[in-house]
């Protein structure tokens, strides 16, 4: 029998045994919607939502907070004692003053107090000390009594601490720590940024992947369709039906794959966009609006690693550990010198009370019969009496006549200063503390140099990977582009040639299969040129120029 008549037989057996199929991708879980995102939308909502980026500006406001818990060195402190005292002294001279053999006082003191640092290494203390003072003793003229003074001490180093002290050093430090923080925070934004656009674009290869996929089916679906009618019209054999078919079934098993890669990179995407688990975008599917990036830089090495090298995060961080370093070796070269300090004191004293009335004076009580004596005689002989014998004049200057407030105007008028001046020296006679820590200090930054001269090597190289990645991109690209074009022209002139029956199903299926595959390379090979250019950016450290953000990792406004 000839090839057409066991076509002819066979051709009701199969259009009984075939029934109509119908290709359909399953419901993605959870997806009930869709929705449109730009690029730079993702980018905001990554920047805006990333735990990662959330805590490295805690961390910022952080080191921020420790420059101003630095600097409040310099505020001045108050300070204060109070308390009350009673004094009973025993007293064992005729002259101590005690009518019972002892001296009871009584004292109410109050001492405000403020002191702090100064700029330029020195120290201050300010004091005022009152007291309201009462006494029983015999030779009192004022009770009671309130003595006060106001002290003020500075003390300035001349040499050690002089040019550069703790409190400096710690101010210093902790500046650059913030910088520090501001550095690693902008290469935490370029990562997530570099991120963002990876996933981002993975997801658009991922749903033209899909497409190309589904345009597979559907070039596979119509091929089988055109093999029955040409069975039934004793043109094929049956096994050229069941050949087309698997074919179909090929295409269709890519496109269920296509269809889970593209919600992984979907579920990728929303990972880092989304702040929490029940945002409702997760019930959206994502339509990507952004077209891949194609348009790559053209730039010359040297000038994208001077580039690099003038802004990566990475080095800033570097050079701002450099300066730590030498704020450190500064400081300890500074602890090495002798101490020699200026002290100067001024007290300004006051004192006033309530005026008591003429007493006895013990002293002189016993000398008055006999002056009372020699006056009789001397009046009988015309000669002038002799003044009673007294302990000091009897009385008390105006200026200490008073209460409280007249104290305090002995203080302001410099009536009774008392000024001291001075310095202190101490030499070190080892000294073998700084010595170490400063030796220390000397290594750390040789260690420092050391890894920044390594870092170095590490950019130059990343720069120029990323540099030949972006050609090798694009050099992909356009081969993916041409055995496209080719396989496409390929399977047009085979299926001419089937058609006119020159050629087999086998060849036909060939050329199909070699079409999709060149569709999938051209598209993979856009993605790969999208996501080098990504790459290429955050090795010159372009990246948040190129998507316009500030340092606090948010998009800058667009002008008008």
């Amino acid at each position: 029998m000839t090839r057409a008549v066991l076509v002819m037989l066979s051709v009701a057996g199969l259009a009984a045994a075939q029934s109509e199929r119908v290709f359909l991708l399953p419901d993605r879980p959870g997806i009930v919607g869709k929705v449109s995102i730009t690029l730079e939308e993702a980018v905001a909502d990554v920047l805006a939502n990333n735990r990662d980026l959330a805590i490295s500006r805690i961390d910022r406001g952080i080191a921020g907070l420790n420059v101003t818990a630095a600097r409040g060195v310099y505020d001045p402190r108050f300070g204060a004692d109070s308390y009350r005292e009673r004094t009973v002294i025993p007293i064992g001279s005729i002259i101590g003053g005690g009518p019972n053999g002892a001296i009871s006082q009584t004292t109410a003191t109050a001492v405000p107090q403020f002191s702090g640092l100064l700029p330029f290494g020195g120290n201050y203390v300010l004091s005022l000390s009152s007291a309201r003072l009462s006494s029983d003793n015999e030779f009192n003229t004022l009770n009671p009594q309130y003595p006060s003074a106001m002290t003020l001490t500075w003390t300035q180093p001349l040499f050690r601490n002089l040019l550069y002290d703790d409190a400096r050093h710690h101010i210093e430090v902790a500046k650059k720590n913030q910088a520090l923080s501001d550095a690693q925070f902008r290469q935490r934004v370029t990562e997530v940024v570099t991120q963002a656009v990876d996933a981002y674009w993975d997801l658009v290869f991922a749903a033209r992947n899909l497409d190309v996929q589904l345009e597979a089916v559907d070039l596979a679906r119509r091929q089988v369709e055109s093999n029955e009618r040409m069975v039934k019209q004793g043109l094929l054999a049956p096994i050229d039906v069941t050949e087309a078919e698997t074919q179909l079934d090929n295409f269709e098993q890519n496109a269920y794959s296509a269809q889970e890669n593209l919600t992984r990179a979907e579920n990728g995407l929303k990972t880092l966009m989304l702040g929490d688990r029940l945002a409702p975008i997760w019930s959206q599917a994502i339509v990507p609006e952004t077209p891949l990036n194609l348009a790559a830089p053209s730039v010359e090495v040297a000038e994208a690693v001077s580039d690099a090298v003038a802004h990566r995060p990475e080095l800033e961080q570097i050079k701002i550990s450099r300066a730590i370093n030498e704020a450190d070796e500064r400081y300890y070269r500074e602890q090495t010198k002798p101490q020699v300090d200026l002290i100067a004191t001024y007290v300004g004293n006051g004192l006033a009370g309530r005026v008591l009335p003429p007493q006895p004076n013990a002293l002189t009580a016993g000398e008055d019969t006999i002056v009372a004596r020699i006056n009789q005689l001397s009046q009988i002989d015309g000669l002038p009496p002799v003044p009673p014998i007294t302990f000091g004049s009897g009385t008390v200057p105006p200026l200490l006549v008073g209460s409280y407030g007249q104290s305090l105007a002995g203080i302001s008028g410099w009536d009774f200063p008392t000024t001291h001046a001075g310095v202190r020296v101490s030499l070190p006679l080892r000294n073998r503390t700084a010595e170490a820590n400063l030796g220390a200090s000397v290594a750390q930054g040789r260690r420092i140099d050391s890894q920044r001269a390594q870092l170095e090597q590490l950019i130059e190289a990343d720069v120029r990977n990323t540099i030949q990645s972006i050609k090798s991109a694009k050099a992909r690209l356009g081969a993916a582009s041409a055995s496209r074009r080719s396989a496409e022209a390929q399977h047009e002139s085979e299926l001419r040639k089937f058609q006119a029956g020159t050629s087999t199903v086998f060849l036909v299926l060939q050329r199909q299969t070699a079409m999709i595959n060149a569709r999938d390379l051209e598209i993979r090979a856009q993605a790969d040129l999208s996501k080098a250019i990504a790459d290429y950016e955050r090795a010159t450290a372009k990246t948040l120029e190129s998507h316009a953000i500030d340092i606090q990792g948010k998009p800058a406004p667009k002008p008008n």
